[in-house]
């Protein structure tokens, strides 16, 4: 498949996971000819102009929806860096004609360097702290319309990005977990971190895994077709996963080519030994037909966690055509791990499960 093919294919599932009607997403998708920069037909070019239409109408949340697909899968060239300071500002006008939704942004002093910036909402050193972050091509803005949702229920909400993604200028490692934990450094006067959830999807399941397992302020992981370590190691697998995805880690991870970019990889893996030390509750949805991530990465799971429990949808990578059945599942495990299980009898060590799914 060419370069512009793969690019309409995984946008047409990104449009959808961000609920962008399918119609639309195909007479856009139709208009584009090329992914070149300055060419008025090209990739950036087209959606930004959709997000400049969208703004104009005074939809500012359907514009971001735009300026993310016209970065994506990053922001690399003039038009895409373009659309994802579009983005970030045609957010950042929306917020501010909300109740509550903070901008957080601090330096990754402590850790490999950079800058990480964040929406929040209900900051409360009295509430509970849930942290959402996304995948490798996933802008906190698309995430950001929940923090309302997730403030009532509860929770002091953040959203985030994964190292090396929109507004995180941090470089993508295996010790990029530790960003995580600077975060809850520097939220403890903000939110109840001793008590964090992580709602982190995909490549930040991986993130969450890893600080999960360091650090005990983090009581539970939900997460959605995260890679652990066969994804990282697996030869046999590796040439199945789609150009978009390693042309992506590449730029991420500061690789130079295909084989700097697996040498890298190869120590991102999770071993049995690091996720025994993950002694909370892990909620996982999974695909059948992932494209990205090996089933023998849920198998290692399903070995070395004491509480893993997984929903799987027959869909490709994010289960992007069960997007409702997935976040009813998510938010079902989150409510009923934080606030139900609390009031329930433990769990025995070693069991899968608090309840049937």
């Amino acid at each position: 498949m060419d370069h512009l093919a793969e690019l309409k294919e995984f946008a047409r599932l990104h449009a959808r996971g961000q609920g962008m009607k399918a119609e639309h997403a195909t007479r856009v998708l139709a208009r584009i000819t090329n992914d070149t920069t300055g060419d008025p037909e090209s990739w950036a070019a087209v959606w930004t102009a959709e997000g400049r239409a969208a703004a104009g109408r005074g939809d500012l949340l359907d514009a971001c929806r735009h300026y993310a697909l016209a970065r994506f899968p990053y922001h690399g060239g003039a038009d895409r860096r373009d659309a994802q300071r579009l983005c970030v500002d045609t957010f950042d006008r929306w917020r501010r004609g909300q109740e509550g939704i903070q901008r957080l942004e601090f330096t990754d002093a402590d850790g490999a360097g950079g800058t990480v910036a964040c929406w929040a909402a209900g900051l409360d050193r009295s509430r509970p702290l849930l942290v959402v972050m996304g995948g490798i091509v996933s802008v906190k803005e698309q995430w950001a319309p929940l923090l309302p949702l997730l403030s009532r229920l509860g929770f002091a909400v953040v959203v985030t990005e994964l190292p090396g993604v929109g507004e995180n200028t941090v470089t993508y490692g295996p010790d990029s977990w530790r960003t995580l934990s600077l975060l809850l450094d520097r939220l403890a006067d903000r939110a109840l971190v001793a008590d964090t959830s992580m709602l982190a999807l995909s490549f930040s399941g991986h993130l969450a895994l890893g600080a999960a397992a360091e650090d005990p302020r983090i009581r539970r992981v939900l997460t959605v077709g995260a890679p652990v370590a066969g994804f990282f190691t697996d030869e046999a697998w590796w040439p199945r996963v789609p150009g978009i995805t390693t042309d992506t880690l590449r730029r991420l991870t500061g690789s130079e080519d295909l084989a700097e970019l697996r040498d890298r990889l190869a120590g991102f893996a999770l071993t049995p030994e690091r996720l025994r030390q993950v002694r909370i509750p892990v909620r996982y949805v999974a695909s059948s037909r992932d494209e990205i991530i090996p089933d023998t990465d849920q198998t290692l799971l399903r070995r070395t966690l004491d509480d893993v429990r997984f929903k799987t949808f027959d869909d490709v990578h994010g289960s992007p055509a069960h997007l409702g059945a997935t976040r009813r599942w998510l938010f079902s495990q989150l409510l009923w791990l934080r606030f139900a299980r609390r009031r329930a009898r433990p769990t025995p060590r070693g069991a899968v499960g608090a309840r049937p799914s």
